[in-house]
């Protein structure tokens, strides 16, 4: 697969159309780059854009959009809610396939250098991206916002990291960087800025002062009034939303609001998000609740409504999770599980190494536990069987989420495979080009391995749940959970064959010897497990 980076540049013009469709356009037309988002803020008076591409492409946006920008905006007539010191204010990078941070970084030093030499302006480096400690967090940077500029930049300590250490009027100076994804996320309350700034206050992790640090780790905040909504919001950044979630942010503020006697009126997301944060404040509301929800589709609309996500304009999810985006945007047929039943059939039988037994394996794999799911589900929420709804709730998302992940293994094993496939055509004329790909092929044999026996690990996990549906189902459904159980046993055999024909051709002893016990034990424990189920279902009468 493509290596994908995101770029999100925020330009200083909010209000202007004319100018924002241009800057749209210098992205949208760059060659490898996908236009995602385009946000516009006409208090901020600031549009945040959102594309994608390989890293490459992503830096010749960035520049395509950073030179229109030169042309159309004039920072010294700039006024707007949002702190801000240049006409493309900052520029960060995200790592989002297939791409690490240190390629992240090696952009942004590209974009950098590239724009200070182009245009003339002073870039800073900030993030992952920076060569000191002091210029990481971008407030620090930005503190004294243009206005500042020209006493800042004559200060040694305050040298940008490209460009010359003048005050370009019209330009101001730009930031760029690479982290890890943020949240542009703001909360609607129904009170003044200062109020609202008061909450951002309490909330942030920079506090009021280094004396008096705010509650939530990893959180920027500022409270603000958006004169075209007649509301004031808490405008918060989220650095790291594994360590304070979205909806521990939307919570907090709903208790500061409280004790202030203030309204909350839903939220904002602004730009993109990841999938994993709506589905993991959908896991809080659920547990909160005792709400019972399988479909990631409604687990997403319950967060919209408990975050009021739709309160300021309509949110659609497929235009504003970036996961969607990306497999909207992608070119290509989307891979094995997205074809039919009939040509994924023909697929396997066609004259080709891959798709073959692995692919089958995780295909079976995800349709007994996709029976798993249905006998749970024809289980649950019937008078007849109220008894059993609190066990099939803890039971059915077991199967559900497994089925998920043994279908993406269908594409992973061909993927495997075919990596194996790419090393053997590399070159082998000079001793260096042999070391090389005897190194790349002996790699994708381990790649090769290890998604198998990660398909057999998958499986192993379902055992314990598998009992106890056969202990407590619907009877009707004895022969979808008998054939359940043979169609996961039958995926660890096909596993188990797949592991040990790519094993032989591995040098690494160790590696060897340990994936051949851990597939052999899971292979047996399929096998019991399996028979454990049958002879439960036979004990049980109708």
């Amino acid at each position: 697969m493509a290596k994908l980076v995101e770029c999100v540049p925020n330009f200083s013009e909010g209000n202007n159309k004319e100018v924002i469709d241009a800057l749209a356009q210098a992205i949208s037309r760059t060659p490898g780059c996908v236009l995602l988002d385009v946000d516009a803020g006409a208090s901020t008076n600031r549009t945040v854009y959102t594309f994608v591409g390989t890293p490459e492409a992503v830096v010749e946006g960035a520049l395509s959009a950073a030179r229109v920008a030169g042309q159309l905006i004039d920072m010294s007539r700039h006024k707007g809610e949002h702190p801000r010191m240049g006409a493309l204010d900052v520029c960060p990078f995200v790592p989002v396939m297939n791409v690490s941070m240190e390629e992240c970084i090696t952009c942004a030093h590209a974009f950098g250098q590239r724009l200070a030499a182009e245009l003339g302006v002073p870039v800073y480096l900030y993030g992952e991206a920076a060569r000191e400690e002091s210029r990481k967090a971008l407030p620090t940077i930005r503190a004294g916002e243009y206005e500042a500029l020209p006493k800042k930049l004559a200060k040694p300590e305050w040298a940008p990291d490209f460009g010359p250490p003048t005050f370009v009027s019209r330009w101001g100076a730009t930031v760029t960087g690479a982290r890890t994804f943020l949240i542009a996320y703001n909360i609607n309350l129904l009170c003044t800025k200062e109020l609202a700034h008061r909450i951002a206050l309490n909330i942030r992790e920079q506090g009021c002062s280094t004396d008096q640090p705010g509650r939530l780790k990893k959180v920027q905040g500022i409270g603000w009034y958006l004169e075209e909504e007649n509301i004031a919001q808490v405008s918060t950044n989220l650095l790291d939303f594994e360590t304070t979630p979205l909806h521990a942010v939307y919570e907090e503020v709903c208790r500061d609001a409280k004790a202030l006697n203030l309204p909350v009126v839903g939220s904002q997301l602004v730009g993109l998000i990841p999938k994993k944060a709506l589905l993991d404040a959908a896991e809080f509301y659920m547990k909160k609740e005792n709400l019972f929800i399988l479909e990631e589709e409604q687990k997403i609309r319950l967060v919209v409504s408990r975050l009021g996500l739709d309160s300021l304009a309509p949110f659609h999810p497929r235009e504003r999770i970036i996961e969607y985006l990306v497999q909207a945007g992608e070119a290509g047929d989307g891979g094995l599980v997205a074809k039919p039943l009939g040509a994924f059939v023909r697929a396997v039988g066609g004259r080709s190494a891959a798709p073959g037994g692995g692919s089958v394996s995780a295909a079976a794999g995800a349709l007994g536990a996709a029976l798993g799911c249905m006998v749970g589900l024809m289980s649950y929420g019937k008078r007849q069987f109220e008894a059993l709804d609190p066990i099939m709730r803890k039971l059915i998302p077991t199967f559900h989420q497994a089925m998920d992940e043994l279908v993406v293994m269908v594409d992973a094993d061909s993927r495997a495979f075919s990596s194996y496939m790419e090393a053997l055509k590399l070159p082998k004329s000079t001793p260096e080009e042999q070391e090389r790909r005897t190194a790349a092929m002996q790699e994708g044999l381990k790649t090769a391995v290890r998604v198998p026996c990660a398909l057999a690990e998958k499986v192993s996990g379902l055992w314990p749940a598998l009992k106890e549906l056969a202990r407590h189902c619907n009877l009707a459904c004895k022969s979808d959970i008998q054939v359940g159980a043979k169609m996961l046993e039958a995926a660890v055999f096909g596993a188990y064959f797949n592991v040990m024909i790519n094993l032989k051709d591995i040098t690494d002893e160790e590696f060897k010897l340990a994936m051949s016990q851990k597939v052999s034990g899971l292979l047996e424990e399929a096998k019991q497990g399996s028979a454990l189920v049958l002879v439960l279902l036979e004990k049980r009468v109708a």
